[in-house]
């Protein structure tokens, strides 16, 4: 494990937003509707700190998005480079966004994780999250959106 003194975690801002979306392709399990640079424009204007940056030796490592609405804190976008992974990158992140959400009078976080995501799955319980399997996501998009296999969900 490399010695966690060479982490830089900091807040991204507006130049790191290309980085990010380009990290995220490589990094990230899956897209979603807001993976463009307007979306995380908004996130990044919105709430400056909610994007968490691990960067090692100057180069983006992992991320993570501590997004919190004053009520419920929320997890999203924990990926770490296939290159960087078992390396405590993950952890320092998660450590991160929960400091931000007991700083901000948070209680309890809540994260998006794929099901078919399956060694997310091993770090996400290793960091002390589970299912909740009484719950369910009931999604409306928005939008339309064209996913990454050409598909068209309507607004």
């Amino acid at each position: 494990m490399a010695a966690m003194d060479d982490l830089l975690l900091r807040s991204a801002t507006a130049a790191d937003l290309d980085t990010v979306l380009a990290f995220w392709k490589v990094s990230a399990e899956g897209t979603s509707i807001s993976d463009d640079g307007d979306g995380v424009a908004r996130l990044v204007g919105r709430d400056p700190d909610a994007l968490i940056l691990a960067e090692r030796d100057g180069t983006l490592v992992g991320t993570v998005i501590a997004g919190f609405d004053g009520w419920r804190c929320h997890l999203y976008r924990l990926a770490v480079h296939p290159e960087q992974r078992r390396r405590g990158v993950g952890g320092a992140l998660l450590a991160a966004a929960e400091e931000r959400f007991a700083a901000l009078g948070g209680r309890r976080a809540d994260a998006m994780v794929l099901d078919r995501n399956e060694s997310a799955h091993h770090a996400w319980r290793a960091a002390g999250y589970g299912p909740q399997p009484q719950w369910s996501r009931w999604v409306k998009h928005l939008t339309e959106w064209r996913g990454t296999a050409g598909v068209v969900w309507p607004g």
